[in-house]
């Protein structure tokens, strides 16, 4: 068995429908999928490959939980987090479409992204193994160590600042306004690029195949940023309990999910989302990474979880802390503060009965 996901799992893609179909050969299919991902390993020194489970039974005793806590590890993968399985994911339907209709794509578009970092970096190997032009819009305080590997991999740097009068995510905005001037979204944001998640579904089979045996997992406690990661791996796990988490500094996920209920109605959230989710003011906490004013793919999140049995965390600052400092002190993840945040919402709302949980452990640590 392929230890490459996107091989692994490639039947299960959404770019896989041109085999489906009879418009491509399986064989030619992996030979796209290893090329990519050859590229990628020219540029960051390895592929994809399965990343690790790591056994949370210390880490749950320490912190007084009565759970069987399964940690998934994403901070070695490509880019240091999770991020680069979405955008390769996104390369990977680009790269499918040239196949099929060579020149129809534009090599010399460029390719646009809005992150405070892991996702930017993710983007940056990615579109230099594709040798695509990148514009990478981040905030005014962006790690400098963040900043000096995308000006490695060639990305153009855009720091944004917040303008008077301006709501939302500076960033963002600028992203936006690239898009609309030419550029392509290669995004993390389904909102913004659909195919994000076909990549990202990946993790959430490898962690049901990695814990079949036990018997599955009850319930997911993930990070929420913009949205799509927890959104890609619930639906990769569609009978697991979803508890999207986010830090009381910037909570719009809740605030959305309190606005809709009792009723849930997302039909009348679809037609009027404005109505439900609005920019977060002044977004801050130590889990930086998932400061992201608005919650993009909120709809199809909220859907996810309303059909899991599961709600919304928000976690105090306090538990943000804790969680990363537990994560550093009982195991050996190099995971970043924003990373351990699922951890945190754990932390603050566990399952009332004993019960075998998930977190992901996603960006490494570059303090």
């Amino acid at each position: 068995m392929s230890q490459n996901p996107f091989l692994r799992y490639r039947d299960r893609l959404d770019s896989y429908e041109p085999v489906r179909s009879g418009a491509m050969t399986d064989d030619r299919f992996v030979e796209i999928v290893q090329e990519l991902d050859a590229a990628v390993s020219a540029v960051e020194g390895h592929g994809f490959v399965e990343t690790p489970l790591v056994d949370g039974t210390a880490l749950a005793q320490e912190a007084g939980l009565d759970v069987e806590l399964i940690i998934k590890s994403e901070p070695h993968n490509v880019g240091g987090s999770h991020k680069a399985r979405h955008l390769f994911g996104v390369a990977l339907h680009m790269a499918v479409a040239d196949a099929l209709a060579p020149g129809d794509v534009q090599a010399d578009q460029r390719l646009a992204i809005a992150s405070c970092g892991n996702a930017a970096l993710g983007a940056s190997v990615i579109a230099k193994a594709m040798n695509r032009p990148l514009d990478v819009f981040v905030p005014v305080w962006a790690d400098e160590a963040v900043v000096s590997k995308l000006d490695e991999f060639g990305a153009t740097v855009n720091r944004c600042e917040r303008r008077e009068g301006e709501a939302g995510d500076p960033c963002y905005l600028r992203f936006s306004e690239a898009v609309q001037g030419g550029a392509l979204a290669f995004s993390v944001q389904g909102s913004d690029t659909p195919t994000t998640f076909d990549g990202g579904r990946t993790l959430g089979w490898e962690l049901a195949d990695q814990t079949a045996d036990g018997g599955g997992l009850d319930a997911l406690y993930i990070q929420v940023g913009g949205g799509a990661l927890a959104t890609a791996v619930s639906l990769a796990m569609p009978n697991v309990r979803l508890h999207p988490v986010q830090a009381e500094g910037c909570a719009p996920l809740r605030r959305a999910w309190d606005l809709l209920a009792p009723d849930f109605d997302f039909d009348a959230a679809a037609a009027s989302p404005g109505d439900f989710m609005t920019p977060w003011d002044e977004p801050q906490s130590f889990a930086s990474g998932i400061l992201d004013d608005v919650t993009y793919d909120w709809l199809p999140l909220l859907r996810r979880t309303r059909e899991t049995g599961g709600e919304p965390v928000v976690a105090d600052e306090s538990l943000i802390v804790r969680a990363y400092d537990l994560a550093h002190s009982v195991t050996d993840v190099p995971v970043c503060s924003t990373g351990a945040a699922g951890f945190a919402g754990l932390l603050a709302q566990p399952p009332s009965g004993r019960e075998r949980v998930g977190v992901l452990f996603t960006g490494i640590d570059r303090t």
